[in-house]
């Protein structure tokens, strides 16, 4: 039975990017909320892709002697195979070069226009050629834009201020719309000013790559106006109603610093299309290498791929999801990551199961052994694993994957305590069966655990489930099967030896 639906994107990433920490970092979020979903009976459909359009693709193709389309061909493989690598199980890859996207595209320009929401001026202002945007002059002197020239042509203007009253309202009556609240403070605090027009076309003259405007031929799209599509045109905007309707609005993952693209330039274009807001902006904090924002050109970008060729891609996964608090900067280092794998994976998680799996293979043949009339100590172990799924589902709908996965960490910590307490070893030497029943209930923890982070670790935890005899289990208290022969396995998680600096 379907709860509800779930749909959530991805920005889509420039196609001149090399694939980095980050772009990792919010597929994996989008592919780890996405399999929560599934798992809780939602409809989803998860969106990721590449924007290809623009001036500065333009230029790297002409620089390497190809067309823009070749380029684009050739540079997109580096996300969709990285995808692969990372686990990611996304329903749809769109690129904005795709004739499906470019026909919306055209078709909203031509309704925007039809509608009286774009107008044609000459203007002149500060252009910065690296972020493909006019820019204000306090902009210009903050330093944070490069290769700046004043430009004067003529350019068609979406009417962007004409929805900054509505937008500003909205916004205030619906406080779960823009996350975390300090993001949504500062585009309170944006909108307190006014709010210029949106110029949404560039010279064929000036830039050939891109979507041409339906109404002018002598112009293409400006490349935000293209771009932010994508989020309607890929579920069935203007092409398939029912898809449409049945998965927008949507959940829109990005990093903070395109936020005002997001709840400011594409907020008022759906307005001016008629269409609801997305359900949810989440603005995502960045990842920093000492205190600074990862960067190609600081040459501190981290490669995913070197850390899963080194110690596996689920233990990658692990480590992004559980160190950043949705929102919040997160500081990636070697020893970081070093730490977290071997206190939460190899000794916590993995150690669990190697300790169940050597003693049920020593005292008890092998078998799991009968899970017998629980005592209180049993019973404190299976009240917090049938509290632990609805307090999970709570925190992921809430978009608090850290913390849910730390939910599920203490429930693994709670019962390497208990089978410290309880001694399993010494009560096989008088009793059993009661040696049995503490490692009925401590690997029936272990199964309810592993459930609980299947999206974060689908890897190993099919591993870990397929390892006890349950592949399909669910989060019901019991469904462990006694009577189950237990395989020989290596290590889940090898502890990661640091040499110690002489």
């Amino acid at each position: 039975m379907i709860k509800s639906r779930f749909y959530v994107t991805t920005p889509i990433y420039y196609v001149n990017d090399a694939p980095h920490i980050g772009h990792a970092y919010t597929t994996i979020l989008a592919d780890v909320l996405s399999r929560f979903h599934r798992a809780l009976g939602d409809d989803v459909f998860f969106l990721t892709g590449l924007d290809e359009h623009g001036q500065k693709v333009q230029q790297a193709a002409e620089k390497r002697g190809l067309s823009p389309q070749a380029h684009c061909d050739d540079l997109a493989p580096r996300f969709t195979d990285l995808w692969k690598k990372l686990g990611i199980f996304n329903d749809d890859f769109i690129r904005t070069t795709q004739e499906r996207h470019k026909r919306i595209v055209r078709s909203i320009l031509q309704k925007v226009y039809d509608g009286g929401d774009i107008y044609q001026k000459e203007y002149e202002g500060l252009y910065s050629v690296a972020e493909e945007r006019f820019i204000t002059e306090k902009e210009a002197e903050s330093g944070q834009f490069r290769e700046v020239k004043t430009i004067k042509e003529k350019n068609y203007f979406f009417k962007m201020s004409k929805y900054q009253d509505r937008l500003i309202k909205y916004i205030e009556d619906n406080p779960g719309f823009i996350r975390p609240e300090h993001r949504r403070n500062e585009m309170l605090g944006f909108l307190r000013q006014p709010l210029t027009d949106l110029c949404i076309s560039r010279p064929k003259a000036r830039l050939s790559w891109g979507i041409e405007i339906p109404f002018d031929p002598d112009y293409v799209t400006y490349v935000w106006f293209d771009a932010l599509i994508n989020y309607i045109s890929a579920i069935g905007y203007g092409s398939d109603d029912v898809k449409f309707g049945r998965f927008w609005p949507g959940v829109h993952l990005i990093g903070k610093d395109i936020l005002t693209t997001h709840s400011i330039y594409w907020t008022t274009m759906l307005f001016s299309l008629d269409l609801p807001l997305p359900e949810v902006i989440f603005a995502h904090g960045w990842w920093l290498m000492g205190e600074s924002k990862m960067s190609k050109s600081l040459g501190n970008v981290v490669r995913p791929l070197d850390l899963i060729e080194q110690h596996g891609v689920d233990a990658v996964r692990y480590y992004l999801m559980s160190e950043m608090n949705l929102g919040a900067d997160a500081n990636f280092t070697p020893e970081n990551f070093i730490k977290r794998y071997n206190s939460d994976l190899a000794n916590d998680f993995g150690n669990l199961l190697n300790r169940v799996s050597g003693l049920i293979a020593k005292n008890h043949g092998g078998i799991i052994p009968d899970a017998g009339v629980a005592t209180l100590a049993e019973e404190d172990v299976a009240s917090a694993g049938r509290a632990l799924g609805p307090k999970v589902e709570g925190l992921i709908r809430d978009y608090k994957v850290d913390e849910a996965i730390n939910e599920v960490m203490n429930l693994v910590r709670q019962v390497n305590k208990y089978m410290e307490t309880q001694a399993p070893w010494k009560l096989a030497k008088t009793d059993l069966p009661a040696a049995g029943r503490v490692l009925y209930t401590a690997t029936e923890a272990l199964r309810l655990s592993a459930v609980l982070l299947k999206a974060v670790m689908p890897e190993k935890v099919a591993t870990v489930l397929s390892i006890l005899g349950v592949p399909d289990s669910g989060l019901t208290w019991g469904e462990l099967k006694s009577g189950v022969a237990l395989p020989s396995f290596p290590a889940l998680f090898p502890r990661i030896e640091v040499e110690k600096k002489a």
